[in-house]
Parts: structure tokens; sequence; C-alpha cells
């Protein structure tokens, strides 16, 4: 795809259910609208009609690791088309509650799905061609809330009906966990990991320090 120039700044959260990144990613909304700034809050899978379908049959339908991958890349094309960019052009903050790291981390790691198979998707979906050549369009940081998959399965014991996600074994969440891990080696300049068993408050500041070092907040 060929894009506008992409003024704004794209933020991904990811972690396993029960980290605490959807608590802290309304927290940092308000704290970049405080200045001024226009911001898109968004989640994946999902984000539009066509995206948030395809999130109900991937969380909740049976389906082999291949299809369930590709719809979550159907879904963050249209993702991409629909919101992402277009809010990027437009120079707002989109803070994305998971984007492609997560897909790495749950189709590849938690499902054990061939990552050079993902890679070939992600190169698909998400190549842009620019003024320097083709680029692929990823966030600028991802937080990565990282949590033991034992709390987080405390956390969200009783919390909501689970998904086909959320109900699976311990073990899955660890090889989920091994692939965020991995993601964080092979791109650690993107990536800002965030202690997530410690209490909400500090979780939060450590969230904080990272934008106010970064530039981006006061």
């Amino acid at each position: 795809m060929t894009t506008a120039p992409l003024t704004g700044l794209f933020i991904s959260f990811e972690g396993i259910d029960g980290a605490g990144k959807s608590t802290h990613i309304g927290a940092l909304a308000a704290a970049f609208k405080a200045q001024g700034r226009e911001v898109t809050l968004t989640r994946e899978p999902g984000g539009t009609p066509l995206a948030e379908t395809l999130r109900t049959l991937v969380l909740n339908d049976p389906m082999d690791p291949l299809t369930e991958a590709l719809l979550m890349f159907a879904a963050r094309r249209d993702h991409l088309n629909c919101v992402i960019l277009p809010a990027l052009a437009r120079g707002e903050v989109v803070l994305c509650d998971r984007f492609t790291d997560a897909t790495f981390a749950y189709q590849g790691g938690g499902r054990g799905f061939d990552e050079a198979v993902l890679t070939q998707l992600e190169t698909m979906v998400q190549a842009t061609v620019e003024s320097n050549g083709t680029q692929l369009i990823q966030p600028k940081l991802t937080v990565w809330f990282d949590l033991a998959p034992e709390e987080a399965a405390k956390r969200l014991a009783g919390a909501r009906v689970p998904d086909k996600f959320e109900s699976q074994p311990l073990e899955f969440f660890r090889r989920v966990a091994d692939g965020y891990a991995r993601r964080l080696v092979g791109e650690p300049g993107r990536f800002a990991r965030i202690d997530g068993g410690q209490t909400q408050q500090a979780v939060w500041q450590d969230v904080h320090a990272v934008f106010v070092a970064k530039g981006w907040l006061a």
C-alpha cells in the first residue's frame, strides 16, 4: 500500500490477558489528551465493523491455526486501512490494544504455528511504499506488560466468561509469554517492558516514565 505521510504516533499495548494493559491504555489516552493531542483508541482484533466481526469468530469459533492466523491478518489489514493509517496521517496519537506482536505470541508461541508463515503474512499486510523504499508499518513503541501466567490467571478468575483463548491452560500462556519475549529480543529498541506484577500505581508510574523519557509527555 502507498500511504500519505504519517505524522502521528503509533503505540501498541501488549501482554497476556490479566496483565493490566487495558487499565493503563485509558490513562495514557487521558494524559495525551491533557496535552492537547488528538487520540484514537482502538484494539485488535477489531477496530472496524469488519474486524469486529472477525474478532467474534476468532475468539469463539473452533478453527485450525492457519485459518486463525489468516483471519487475524485480514482484520489487521482492514484496521490499518480504515482506522490506523488515516489517524496517523492526521497527526493523531494511535493507542492500540494489541497489534502484530500478539499474533506472534498467541498463534506463534501459544499455538505453535510456523512463525516464518506469520512473517510472510506480516509483510504482505503491513508493507507500505515510502520515499525511502518499502517499510513495514509497526508501532513506534510497544509497551509490553510482562506478568507471570499464574498471577494473570488469579486476576482473571471469575472476572468474566472466558473466550477460547482465556480458557487455555497455563502452559499455553507460558508459551505466549515466551513468544512476546522473542519479539522483544528481535526488536529491543521498539519495546518497553513493564513489570505487570507491581501495584497498579507503580505500573502506571513506570508507563508514564517511559513516555516522559521519550519526550512524548511532559
